[in-house]
């Protein structure tokens, strides 16, 4: 029963997050919204819906564990397997100059982590920071893209009908994900009291994989096309949507215990894979085949770590 709750969330999880995104992009376009915010901030959090709706359910049921480890192991997860997988697929190669602006934006959104972390509790003002260094991070990455596009912002006709259309899409993404996300959380908790492990290691392993789907499909994807570099892009916006967005939201609904064993190891993976990948892109202008390998051997020995009782 307990795994079947587990595939059939991940399985709502994925479904509707990708119905979400459609719908959401589609009622944008049908009222004149650019593509470029629909990008930005669209397509950003409905790739994080998985995330946010699982940590905040958790939160809201008094799982801490879940719903912060979610958010650190998504992350995790994100730089050292997806990456880590796409580099072996297919050499990353990118302009350091090109993402400068949006690594700055992941190492101050992990530091605000790093700071959440080490005080033990994120409450409602802590989360609204955290919300209005996103907004500010999605601001500046639209007038900059705005500005390097040249768009004149137009406004186009409106197709109501569409808008319908696709708000019902929304609407319906929106219901899968929510039920979705329930099932994998009373999935991981039973999972966690049936192991005999804690809650955050669940976050922090199942949970997170499975939530972080979405990003790695589509980073697979371009690696195979090879457009490598829009795999960073994806992983370096999912990262701070994850830390910013998610946390501070949860936070502002429920405020959230944080759980003290991650400040033992995991806060220090994540800030050390950021580190990493900040160093390959800067010095080596991407990340090479071995870098990769390098990445997903690290990634099998920290939940080599967790899985034999190591938090």
């Amino acid at each position: 029963m307990t795994t079947l709750l587990i595939l059939g969330g991940l399985v709502l999880l994925a479904g509707g997050g990708e119905v979400l995104v459609r719908g959401a992009v589609g009622a944008a376009r049908a009222v004149g919204v650019s593509p470029l915010l629909s990008g930005l901030v669209l397509v950003g959090f409905g790739t994080s819906t998985p995330e946010l709706v699982t940590s905040l359910l958790a939160a809201l049921r008094d799982s801490p564990g879940i719903a912060v480890g979610n958010v650190l192991g998504s992350n995790i997860a994100n730089i050292l397997l997806i990456l880590g997988v796409t580099a072996a697929i297919s050499p990353v190669m990118i302009r350091p100059s090109v993402i400068r602006r949006d690594m700055i934006a992941l190492g101050l959104s992990s530091v605000l982590l790093l700071a959440a972390v080490i005080a033990g509790f994120v409450d409602f003002y802590f989360g609204l920071v955290l919300i209005l260094a996103l907004m500010g991070y999605v601001g500046l990455a639209y007038a900059r893209e705005r500005n390097r596009a040249g768009e004149a912002g137009a406004v186009k006709a409106r197709d109501w009908t569409g808008f319908g259309k696709n708000l019902l899409l929304t609407v319906a993404g929106i219901a899968l994900t929510v039920f979705g996300a329930r099932l994998l959380v009373d999935g991981a908790v039973e999972l966690a009291e049936g192991l005999g492990v804690s809650e955050t290691v669940i976050g922090l392993t199942v949970v997170a994989v499975g939530t972080s789907l979405p990003e790695l499909v589509a980073c697979v994807v371009a690696a195979l096309r090879r457009h490598s570099e829009v795999a960073v892009g994806n992983v370096i916006g999912s990262n701070v949507y994850n830390a910013l967005g998610i946390l501070g939201v949860t936070a502002m609904v429920s405020p959230i215990r944080i759980p003290p064993e991650v400040i033992r190891l995991d806060i220090w993976v994540l800030l050390g894979a950021t580190a990493l990948l900040a160093v390959f892109l800067r010095t080596g202008g991407g990340l090479k085949r071995l870098e990769g390998a390098a990445f997903l051997a690290a990634y099998a020995a920290y939940v080599g770590f967790l899985a034999t009782g190591g938090v």
